[in-house]
């Protein structure tokens, strides 16, 4: 690939991005101890779907597959793009023509190739509805995505732009400019499969042949997933040890004293509980750097009193007025988050302190009380205000303190609702089961702005297929996110994206809260410990001594 016409398309598409941050699993112990060679234990929680990337959009699973299977592309440490499987991705005729040429001598841990076929037969199978796959919205912009969503739509149908030239060749024609298309490249979406995916998907997905630095071993649910180095893999992320156990946790405070008993290696998930202590603890090595990751809740738009409208506009914006943002992060994250001041992180070029409407995201009780009666007098409040999240995750304090804040300033019920665990959590939220608001936030899959915005708000992303669970729908926002997507350079594609935020600010169909630091700790055998472009540890670099 062509770097200089690769830094035009990133620009285009807008920036640098983060990845997929965590939320917690199942205490237990493992047969091997965690000393015993170089295969490094590291903090796990249960994937919330078999593991088939296009379904994978959650930290349980995504740490997995990213370690599993390789893309086109891959990014380093700052958001830039390195051919993978691809030897080079070329565009035409204004962002709405690919080719792509792939690396020949490729092959799945099965021994069959990686070919042209595995690639587009995943894309496909991946955009169409039938399948339910939680990433068809990736492929939103190739010609004949719509038809795949079609309720009546043909298991078997794919995506017209979608042409296979030969073994090493994919032609892809888009329906719009997409400036960022080589960038989502490497995101989980667009992973190859092989063909035994398709003919028998529920065994696949609970035992994966893939192509990337690791093969899988095992799944034992709610225990472990176990992989080994992969001697067969060609590409930029080569494994310095010799595999990887997840081990899957019901609870970080289990994984964390685990961690303290030499009985784990490695976790990127500090408990509350540990916030304060574990930079200076001497058994263990601590890292806290700054990372991309954002917090968030969401208020779903079919909740009484919360619709896509004046009073619904007016509730958000006066709950989160109601949040002193900073306070909470002084004392819950203790230096390990910052404030929102918009819907992205700071390394990224579109992100602005200076946008209209970012009031919304500072404390100010008095204005909230004013919006909440402006709300009151269109329709009065009845009920209680709750907040759901995974018990077994690290949202509990931060959760029952936004509630606390919300109740005292504005003079209702909130309350914190827990659930037992991640999976029971994000099937609700995937399912669009969710009855109150809930925890939410982002790590992107791909250095580009558009995997923040469009794949969280567009309308594309909604009604199950991505990352919009609150289905939230506004044709202004869509239309900025197409111009920006259309833009010839950074400084013009930042302005649509700018302005997108703004109606965002207007609309809060999610409330930014932090943005997250990586934070890590390990025993003090481990080294290796790297953050990618996002914040998420390099798995493959990891090792310890024997």
């Amino acid at each position: 690939m062509n770097t200089r016409h690769v830094t035009s398309l990133v620009a285009a598409g807008a920036a640098i991005v983060m990845l997929l941050s965590g939320c917690g699993s199942t205490g237990t112990s493992n047969s091997s101890n965690a000393s015993d060679s170089n295969i490094i234990s590291v903090y796990g929680s249960e994937p919330a779907h078999p593991l088939f990337p296009g379904n994978t959009t959650e930290a349980g699973g995504g740490k997995v597959v990213d370690q599993l299977f390789a893309g086109l592309v891959t990014y380093d440490a700052q958001g830039g793009i390195h051919n993978e499987v691809a030897d080079s991705i070329t565009s035409s005729d204004n962002a709405t023509h690919y080719v792509i040429k792939l690396k020949s001598g490729w092959k799945f841990t099965d021994g069959t190739p990686v070919t042209a076929h595995s690639f587009v037969d995943a894309w496909n199978y991946t955009a169409n509805s039938a399948n339910k796959q939680a990433s068809a919205s990736f492929f939103s912009t190739i010609e004949g995505y719509d038809d795949l969503q079609k309720p009546d739509v043909d298991p078997k149908a794919t995506l017209s732009g979608l042409t296979v030239v030969d073994d090493n060749t994919i032609d892809v024609k888009l329906s719009q400019p997409d400036s960022a298309f080589p960038v989502k490249a490497g995101s989980h979406a667009y992973m190859p499969l092989p063909e035994s995916a398709f003919k028998d998907p529920k065994k696949f997905g609970q035992h994966p042949v893939s192509n990337g630095p690791y093969k899988f071993v095992s799944w034992q649910h709610n225990h472990s997933i176990e992989m080994v180095k992969n001697p067969d893999y060609k590409g930029n992320r080569v494994a310095k040890n010799d595999g990887l156990n997840f081990r899957i946790y019901t609870s970080p405070d289990s994984a964390y004293a685990d961690l303290r008993g030499g009985n784990l290696d490695f976790t990127n998930t500090i408990p509350d509980t540990a916030l304060t202590s574990f930079q200076s603890d001497k058994s263990l090595k601590a890292y806290n750097e700054p990372g991309g990751n954002t917090l968030t809740f969401t208020i779903p738009e079919w909740l009484e009193h919360f619709g896509q409208n004046e009073e619904g506009n007016l509730r958000r914006q006066a709950i989160s007025m109601s949040i002193d943002r900073k306070t909470i992060a002084e004392k819950i994250f203790h230096g390990t988050a910052t404030p929102a001041v918009d819907f992205l992180a700071a390394p990224i070029s579109a992100y602005s302190k200076e946008l209209k409407g970012n009031e919304v995201l500072k404390y100010n009780p008095s204005k909230a009380k004013e919006l909440w009666a402006k709300a009151n007098a269109i329709s009065p409040w009845s009920g209680e205000f709750g907040i759901a999240y995974n018990a077994d995750g690290t949202a509990k304090n931060w959760v029952e303190a936004i509630c606390n804040y919300v109740k005292n300033t504005l003079d209702i019920d909130a309350k914190s609702i827990p659930m037992s665990t991640s999976d029971e959590f994000l099937s609700n939220v995937d399912s669009g089961k969710m009855t109150s608001a809930y925890r939410s936030g982002w790590g992107p899959d791909y250095p580009s702005a558009d995997n923040y915005l469009v794949q969280l708000y567009d309308s594309s992303s909604a009604d199950g297929k991505g990352g919009n669970s609150g289905n939230y729908k506004n044709p202004e926002f869509d239309a900025m996110m197409d111009k920006a997507l259309s833009a010839p350079s950074t400084e013009e594609a930042d302005k649509y994206y700018q302005q997108g935020e703004e109606i965002l600010l207007q609309d809060l169909p999610a409330i930014p809260l932090w943005n997250q630091n990586a934070t890590a700790a390990s025993t003090s055998a481990v080294s290796g410990v790297a953050f990618d472009y996002g914040g998420g540890p390099v798995f493959t670099a990891l090792t310890k001594k024997q």
